[in-house]
């Protein structure tokens, strides 16, 4: 076998769990936008050196910048030979790939496979990649999903991280877009992905389920956040069995205090995110309910807003877009403990 090996799109996403590294040639911010599972970055040009190589082809021109551009590529690629791959056995099998041409991957590739490793590079990079993911995601996924469905603060989120560690199969979209899916649900640690990295990680996952197992799913609306959920996966889990989840709302208040934790160290913060249902509700009310964050009563400032903002959005919903709820299979949660979420999975992993 020659090396570098040159595989198509086809051909190394039917080993792609198999390389021992995946190698994305491309610039930090091209990498940071979307990338292939699993991948590492090893730019052979930073976002700073491609624009200046950019700058020189278009106003000098394409041998100038070439020479300067082979020289930054050598050093990089050797400072990441050096700091990155220098204990490697012979038998080490990386995937490289850059954004389309293969210009930046083949020289990465080049030096790799004369070092003596069994390099793949792939043929139309993270372009081909793109097409890939795209198309499989305007097809509708042919899984069995199984909706759980409930009002803010019952518990859905908590319950399919139970059904997992259980072995049960989970698509927890909120988990890949880092958002609690709430006009409340930004997490203050965790910027959100790009919208191509959220199709990403859902692809992904779907690639991982076995047909012939449920596959676990919160009931979402369009958006997650500032991610919009692929029409097909939607309309699929929109005409799949539901799960009617439910909690006490004192129950649904202690679960939402403990999951919120953040907004009760920066009221600030909160009444930020209570401006956006100013339209909704109306200045009085924000500014009433901001008045209850900024003076700490947020047990109370919860049950209000799950009575007059969550529980009567979530009731106009469910019904017009989730087709099988009226047949759900109930669910009741006692409490917000352990025992109580391990329970219903298992409930639920048996029904």
């Amino acid at each position: 076998m020659k090396y570098p090996e040159i595989l198509s799109i086809e051909q190394v996403l039917s080993q792609l769990d198999s390389f021992d590294a995946i190698i994305d040639a491309r610039s930090p911010g091209e990498f940071a936008l979307d990338h292939l599972p699993g991948a590492i970055n090893a730019p052979v040009l930073d976002d700073e050196q491609r624009i200046r190589v950019g700058t020189m082809y278009k106003q000098i021109g394409a041998f100038e910048a070439k020479k300067v551009g082979a020289a930054l590529v050598a050093k990089n690629i050797a400072k990441h030979i050096e700091e990155l791959w220098l204990e490697q056995p012979r038998e080490w099998r990386p995937l490289v790939y850059c954004w389309r041409g293969g210009n930046r991957s083949g020289s990465m590739a080049h030096i790799l496979a004369k070092i003596g490793w069994p390099v793949v590079q792939l043929d139309g990079g993270y372009k081909a990649f793109r097409q890939e993911v795209n198309a499989a995601l305007e097809q509708a996924p042919a899984l069995q999903f199984k909706v759980v469905c409930g009002t803010t603060g019952s518990g859905k989120s908590r319950l399919l991280e139970v059904l997992a560690a259980q072995g049960a199969q989970v698509l927890d979209l909120e988990q890949l877009a880092a958002h609690r899916g709430s006009v409340l649900g930004h997490l203050p640690s965790q910027p959100q992905p790009s919208q191509k990295a959220f199709e990403t990680r859902i692809w992904d996952a779907l690639r991982r389920f076995d047909p012939a197992r449920p596959v676990f799913v919160e009931a979402e609306s369009k958006k997650v956040g500032n991610l919009r959920v692929p029409a097909a996966l939607m309309d699929a889990m929109r005409a799949s069995d539901c799960i009617a989840l439910t909690l006490s709302r004192a129950n649904r208040v202690r679960l939402l205090m403990e999951d919120y934790e953040h907004f009760l160290v920066s009221p600030q913060t909160l009444n930020a995110q209570l401006e956006h249902l100013a339209q909704l509700h109306g200045r009085e009310k924000i500014t009433h309910w901001q008045a209850m964050s900024q003076a700490g009563q947020m047990p109370e400032l919860v049950d209000e807003l799950l009575e007059q903002h969550y529980d009567p959005a979530y009731l106009r919903s469910i019904d017009r877009n989730f087709v099988k709820y009226a047949q759900a299979l109930p669910l009741s949660l006692e409490d917000i403990d352990d025992a109580a979420f391990a329970a219903a999975a298992q409930q639920l992993r048996t029904a």
